[in-house]
């Protein structure tokens, strides 16, 4: 078996919308096409021992052991092999259940599909179910525990970690987009200019001078004391030799933190000799020069969350530790200990399994114990001198305890320091009785606290905490999203996008958009290039300045990684036409319909769905769609549109010469056909169906007709409104259009318009791409020879696996089968190509360059009209 590709799907895709994390495995399984499972010898069996919690999958038979019940009955590797990535990710305490395995069109290749929760353990569980696989068909043994371990180690390497997932999770289920901004905790809520930004459990609403304050113990202390805050006696030493002022003043037992610490590193506790006190410095100055040295305070450790100053939750943390049987040493009550199913690897489970490390064996030391100590019945023994989960430690939510007089002076705490996330540490007998009363103090506040011990605690009632998160960054009436429009189709992509654009932004927005010659914002591009996939997409709704997004939205960012937004207001598809058959297992425009389809299924239920009635693989997907749907055509007598109107649909018709919006009976007559620019005076068919499709989707989301009539009249088909598309050159003696037509539909749009202009000679510049099937190729050919007096051949770039010479030879197999004795001529290069059209020309005359490179060719085209002003032009 061989691993052909691997996919990363990170947005609604071909095989679900709502499954957006998904890993595509392209498997070549070579001989093992010919081999069900229950013609391997022994198969069942391995498997089953090695994973035999493949019990729990139903499959298709729909009960618990029903995927066994497949593979004794015979299935295919593949099958095999999406059921054990999935498994593989369980075991190591990622839980997920989506997966689909179909045969492409090439036989023994298949689509091997599952969903996972982090990227690159979805990547590896591919890669390892297939060795796994093999090792199973050749009866080799195989070590799962240490691909399950690495797992775990990629996850807590890779994964939000709990306090940021929680609130993603509740941003998830409030519907509020989110995007991650980098490999650790920095993430994005939101889109545009209604994105919040928060790292960890710190926002962007966070005050910097707080955090600083929060960071710097001895100033909190100092600030909490000056309002009456009880705090705990102590001071800060930068040296050795402060460590005898500190036992002076203060007195023992002591307990040492560094200055500048979180997650309890370098802190020690119940300090009661100088010997005990210097490695106690030492050890904390190995995080922070200045050390606090403060008095050890006895009672119990409790955490208060404070939220947008409101106290939200509390905690009772207790020190990782064991309870002595009289029998087990304390190395054998650690490690059955870490077998509580409620602990696991990093934070995989509500509890983290307790590892030895140097704060271990000191306080045993001070015990005078070791690890081969056996405690008597019922002694506790601690193995952590601080309580954070994080080293093994348990909370036990006591936040319904709390009292009021102490939850004014946490609620006061959080506006003396200025956070609005904070989480307090008390150390104190209780929380019920006043602080004041019991003796209890504040030992720290902190900005960015962990959720964890609040959302999972050992005991108690878990506490929604990240939904006063985003209660506070969202609050009621304030939106996260900002309205996207998506448009995809064969054709017309790009100038519907533009025009679109240019709408939505005299209405008044800042838009961004993008397109296959580049993004932009407003009227800057941002980026140069083919920005039609889901990274391109993401720009724009990163973008703090957008509040409109209008995304052009191409097959292959589709097919490679999904889309880039979870869904959109308004989905546009121009049409579906045949182009780029033969590649990513679409064959037949069935296939590329069932892609283009994405962006529809991803509009949600109350948008709309915007198609094109003239194209019948348009009409079939609106026909399963799950929204509101409109359609456009050129013919207002269109059957689609008639009955879409008679059950009070709304429509975009081209009826009397006017671009008209429809609704059952009645219809708003927007502007003439004839001046709107974009139709060359209602001569390019396809320019007219942009004009609708883009005049049906701005009039749904509701912009008035009298907007985007003066909208229509104001968008000037130009090398700067709409590169490459129809772009006309003016040159004394002759005229230059440069288009991006590149399929046998972009070709017949070209062969239509030109068949309205009055020239006595038509010189056509043409090329191929070199990954289109041989007849999408001779086709072009064909077509060049029914609209060109003359043609240059010419091919450079976009070989794709092909040589130019026997893309060329299939163009003219194309133009022979028109006219056996039509004139053209090759010349390689595009620039020369050009160059050597305008030496042709007589006066009259009207080239066409259909560019795949349209950027350069218009370049070159505006030097030579530049050098014909200056009266230098001599080709």
């Amino acid at each position: 078996m061989k691993i052909e590709n691997i996919q990363v799907l990170r947005g609604p895709n071909i095989w679900s919308i709502r499954r957006k994390k998904l890993i595509q495995m392209r498997l070549d399984l070579q001989e093992m096409e010919h081999k069900p499972t229950n013609e391997i010898d022994g198969f069942y069996e391995r498997l089953e021992k090695l994973i035999p919690s493949l019990y729990a999958h139903r499959c298709s038979p729909g009960v618990p052991g029903g995927f066994f019940q497949r593979v004794v009955a015979g299935t295919w590797m593949g099958h095999v092999i999406e059921h054990i990535a999935l498994e593989i990710q369980t075991l190591a305490g990622m839980d997920t259940g989506f997966g689909r395995t179909r045969e492409t069109k090439t036989k023994g290749v298949y689509n091997v599909v599952f969903a996972y929760l982090e990227e690159k353990v979805g990547i590896f569980a591919a890669e390892s179910a297939v060795k796994i696989a093999a090792a199973l068909i050749e009866g080799e043994d195989y070590n799962l525990e240490a691909d399950i371990q690495e797992m775990r180690e990629i996850r807590e390497n890779t994964r939000l970690g709990p306090s940021t997932g929680s609130i993603v999770e509740e941003a998830i289920a409030r519907d509020i987009p989110w995007i991650r901004l980098n490999n650790q905790s920095l993430v994005q809520l939101g889109y545009g200019k209604n994105q919040v930004r928060f790292r960890a459990t710190m926002t962007e609403k966070t005050s910097c001078i707080a955090v600083d304050i929060a960071s710097n113990k001895d100033e909190t202390k100092r600030m909490l004391q000056e309002q009456a805050i009880p705090v705990a006696k102590g001071i800060t030493i930068s040296s050795v030799a402060g460590v005898a002022e500190a036992i002076r003043k203060v007195g023992f037992p002591l307990v040492f933190k560094p200055l500048d610490g979180n997650h309890g590193r370098g802190i020690s506790i119940n300090i009661k000799t100088e010997e005990e006190a210097i490695a106690a410095y030492e050890h904390a100055a190995q995080i922070s020069r200045r050390v606090i040295v403060e008095r050890f305070i006895t009672g119990y450790d409790f955490r208060v969350l404070v939220i947008d100053n409101k106290v939200v939750a509390a905690a009772l943390r207790d020190p990782a530790h064991v309870k002595g049987d009289g029998v087990s040493t304390i190395q054998q009550l650690i490690d059955k200990e870490n077998t509580d199913p409620r602990r696991g690897y990093g934070h995989e489970n509500v509890l983290t399994l307790i590892a030895i490390d140097r704060d271990t064996l000191d306080l045993l030391e001070k015990k005078g114990y070791t690890l081969d100590t056996v405690p008597a019945k019922g002694e506790k023994v601690f193995v952590k001198s601080t309580a954070n989960l994080s080293t093994g430690g348990t909370s036990v939510d006591v936040t319904d305890h709390v009292h009021p007089q102490n939850i004014f002076i946490c609620e006061r705490i959080s506006k003396i320091i200025g956070l609005d996330i904070c989480g307090i540490d008390i150390m104190a007998e209780n929380l019920h009785e006043p602080l004041t009363e019991n003796g209890g103090v504040v030992l720290e506040v902190n900005a960015a606290p962990g959720f964890r011990m609040h959302i999972a605690p050992s005991e108690g009632l878990p506490r929604n905490v990240a939904g006063h998160v985003l209660d506070m960054l969202y609050p009621t009436g304030k939106s996260a999203r900002i309205p996207i429009i998506a448009i995809t189709g064969t054709n017309g992509k790009t100038t519907t996008t533009r025009l679109i654009a240019h709408i939505v932004k005299n209405n008044g927005h800042r838009v961004g958009f993008t397109t296959s010659d580049g993004i932009y914002v407003q009227n800057t591009m941002m980026l140069k290039g083919d920005t039609t996939g889901p990274v391109s997409s993401e720009f724009i709704l990163k973008d703090p300045t957008v509040d409109f997004a209008v995304l052009e939205t191409a097959r292959g960012g589709i097919l490679r990684s999904g889309l880039g937004f979870g869904f959109c207001d308004i989905g546009v598809v121009t049409n579906i036409q045949a182009d780029h058959l033969g590649l990513a297992d679409i064959h037949s425009l069935d296939d590329l319909a069932r892609v283009k389809s994405v962006v529809l299924d991803s509009v949600k239920k109350d948008g709309w769905g915007v198609l094109n009635a003239d194209n019948e693989y348009c009409v079939r997907i609106g026909n399963k769609a799950d929204c509101n749907i409109a359609y456009f055509s050129r013919n207002e007598n269109n059957p689609i549109i008639k009955a879409h109107c008679r059950k009070g649909g709304i429509a975009a018709i081209c009826e009397n010469g006017f671009i008209t919006i429809q609704k059952g009976d009645w219809k708003i007559r927007v502007q003439r056909t004839i001046l709107i620019p974009l139709t060359f005076g209602g001569t390019v068919p396809f320019m007219i169906e942009n004009v609708l499709a883009a005049t049906l989707a701005t009039f749904l989301y509701g912009f008035k007709t009298e907007d985007i009539k003066m909208s229509l009249e104001t968008f000037i088909p130009s090398a700067a409104q709409t590169p490459g598309r129809m772009n006309i050159f003016e040159f004394r003696d002759f005229r230059f259009m440069i288009d991006f037509a590149h399929n046998p539909d972009g070709f017949n749009g070209i062969k239509e318009f030109l068949s309205h202009i009055d020239s006595p000679f038509k010189i056509g510049i043409i090329a191929g791409t070199g990954d289109r099937r041989d007849d999408d190729i001779r086709e072009l050919g064909k077509i060049a020879a029914e609209m060109f007096d003359y043609i240059i051949l010419r091919q450079e770039k976009h070989l794709r696996g092909r040589t130019a010479e026997n893309i060329v030879s299939l163009l003219k197999d194309g133009i022979h089968s028109v006219d056996a004795n039509k004139p053209y001529e090759v010349v390689p290069k595009e620039i020369d190509a050009i160059k050597h059209a305008m030496s042709l020309a007589k006066p009259g005359t009207f080239i066409t360059a259909l560019s795949d490179v349209v950027d350069n060719a218009i370049e070159t085209v505006q030097n030579y009209q530049e050098q014909e002003r200056n009266g230098l032009f001599n080709v």
